[in-house]
């Protein structure tokens, strides 16, 4: 099997990075509590050289928050639309971005529910068990407004359902029991500044 799928495809080869990366510019991250990760998010319906810089801008903010995906309410911008850079449980990597995601509902009798850690870029230093299906099928178009169809199992699957909750206003606190959900937010008071300290020094070692 192909060790690496972009935008669903096998290639044969690719770089450390993304190269869409190489033209972005950092963005901050927003934070549980700010009103953008709240709300569903707007359908994009203009497809050219501005949703391509978000583009480029999402994965460099991205892999210096040392992330696998990220929506681009994330970045504070309402529109549906996430990128990732992500392995799953076979350790293929699967590199892409999906604009107006779909996540398609799983027969019950075909899907299986992993109990395992999750966190989330804009639950700073949080990680918590979530039940989330082992499979995902995602249906959304490129940034040429070209249909795509993505499909994940184990940690890629899981990393397609948390972004496509996130272009749905929702974030993976809201699948929480309050006592989980408590446990999370004190997580993110001890550890939140180590953090975005680390995040930081990534940008600032990019700039060097």
């Amino acid at each position: 099997m192909p060790s690496v799928f972009v935008q669903g495809r096998p290639v044969d080869s690719y770089p450390r990075l993304a190269p869409e990366a190489r033209h972005g510019k950092v963005r901050r991250i927003t934070e549980v509590g700010e009103e953008v990760l709240h709300k569903p998010c707007r359908d994009v319906t203009e497809f050219g050289p501005d949703l391509a810089a978000l583009i480029d801008d999402m994965f460099l903010t991205m892999y210096l928050a040392d992330g696998a995906g990220l929506a681009a309410n994330q970045v504070g911008v309402d529109l549906r639309l996430f990128v990732y850079d992500c392995p799953d449980d076979d350790g293929v990597r699967h590199v892409g971005h999906i604009v107006n995601p779909v996540l398609e509902p799983l027969d019950a009798a075909h899907r299986r529910l992993l109990d395992e850690g999750e966190g989330c870029l804009s639950v700073p230093g949080a990680t918590v068990d979530v039940p989330r299906p082992d499979r995902a099928v995602v249906r959304g178009l490129d940034r040429d407004g070209e249909p795509v169809v993505i499909e994940g199992t184990g940690y890629f699957a899981r990393c397609l359902a948390h972004e496509a909750d996130h272009c749905a206003g929702q974030l993976y606190l809201d699948r929480l029991s309050r006592r989980e959900r408590n446990d999370a937010l004190r997580q993110v008071a001890d550890r939140r500044d180590e953090v975005l300290a680390r995040r930081a020094a990534n940008a600032e070692a990019l700039s060097a």
